[in-house]
């Protein structure tokens, strides 16, 4: 298989407002730049991913998952000798639209725009790089590529919703150049699944960090277990925090190998030669075998039994949930003392919205103090 066979996605099929290319990067090397340069990815470091960004300094923020989540996919890119650059811009990007105090706050900003269009973090995320990040003369938004919009509205598959793509972005505003019902890049599947492998694991190093679980109760679940079985008896109370480490690496390890030799069968099965041969499949090409699927379903059962649906987890994440809704109300009441008018002029309540999911935790705690 040639390098570039399939996908030609080395030349862009551009952009929504067209720009002359760089003689010195790739138009995905911009769309990751544009994004890096962001204010919304830098709000991004003080935005939770299980843990309330005020908690502590060595736990996931959803910056530091972007960037984990970036250098797995830039890795499984390169072994498939496909497009780095668009799977590490996806990566960097995929994370943009979240609201603060992580689900428990995208669940509570859902509630409250239930009458008025409703939230979505993955559109949220379009709404940012296409409307929201202003900074140059020519053009509202960042000005991305056909390819990374398209990621970044699929990487989950086919869109199942086109009436919500249409109340939060605007279907006319894609110009006609993205198809919904197709399956996505293998750059944006890539992504996709490099973000489960992501969280599965480094949750799982958080978790133990925050003694919600121990090393004992993970080798319950046979993937671990067996490489558990590898360090048995080098593990001392010593060297406990080494040991976690190398199990999170080695589980990585296994997942991506496992990726790797699945999706090169099923390139091979499907006769993928092509980006349209990716566009007209019906199914995710990007895949664990069966066996990894079964061990990543008792991981993400163990995580919420554990993790997610922990008191403790769960009495910050409705604190949380109670400020997004009381800081809603009050932006509602008296709009003009928080939005300028021109924001204002086209819909009220997705202002409100936009300016909430912007927000850090730190920020959000901070003006619901001040407006109780």
């Amino acid at each position: 298989m040639k390098k570039d066979a399939l996908l030609g996605v080395y030349k862009s099929k551009g952009r929504l407002i067209k720009e002359a290319n760089s003689k010195y990067r790739s138009p995905f090397q911009r769309d990751r730049d544009r994004i890096i340069h962001s204010a919304s990815f830098r709000r991004l470091k003080h935005k939770t991913q299980v843990f309330v960004n005020t908690e502590g300094d060595h736990f996931r923020t959803r910056i530091t998952h972007s960037i984990e989540v970036a250098q797995i996919a830039r890795s499984i890119a390169k072994y498939l000798k496909l497009n780095e650059d668009l799977a590490e811009t996806l990566s960097l990007a995929h994370d943009l639209g979240h609201t603060p105090f992580g689900h428990a706050g995208e669940d509570a900003l859902h509630e409250c725009m239930e009458n008025y269009g409703g939230f979505d973090h993955n559109l949220q995320t379009l709404r940012i790089v296409m409307f929201l990040e202003n900074k140059y003369f020519k053009f509202k938004g960042l000005n991305l590529t056909i390819e990374t919009l398209e990621g970044l509205l699929k990487h989950n598959g086919p869109v199942d919703d086109i009436g919500l793509v249409n109340k939060l972005i605007g279907l006319k505003t894609f110009k006609g150049k993205i198809k919904y019902n197709s399956f996505p890049s293998l750059e944006a599947q890539i992504s996709a699944i490099s973000d489960d492998i992501a969280y599965n694991n480094h949750d799982i190093q958080d978790g133990i960090k925050a003694s919600l679980f121990k090393m004992e109760e993970l080798v319950e679940i046979d993937f671990f277990k067996n490489i558990h079985k590898k360090y048995k008896n080098k593990i001392t109370n010593k060297n406990y925090k080494i040991a976690i480490y190398q199990i999170i690496r080695d589980s990585i390890d296994l997942m991506v190998r496992d990726l790797l030799s699945n999706t090169q069968k099923n390139i091979q099965k499907l006769k993928i030669k092509s980006s349209r041969d990716v566009a007209k499949s019906n199914e995710l090409i990007v895949c664990f075998s069966n066996q990894i699927k079964n061990a990543e379903k008792e991981i993400k059962s163990f995580l919420r039994d554990k993790m997610y649906d922990n008191k403790s987890v769960l009495k910050k994440n409705h604190k949380g949930k109670l400020i997004i809704k009381k800081l809603f109300k009050i932006i509602k009441s008296n709009p003009r003392k928080f939005l300028s008018k021109d924001q204002l002029t086209k819909d009220k309540y997705r202002a409100i919205s936009d300016f909430i999911s912007g927000m850090t935790d730190r920020y959000a705690i901070n003006l619901y103090n001040d407006n109780k």
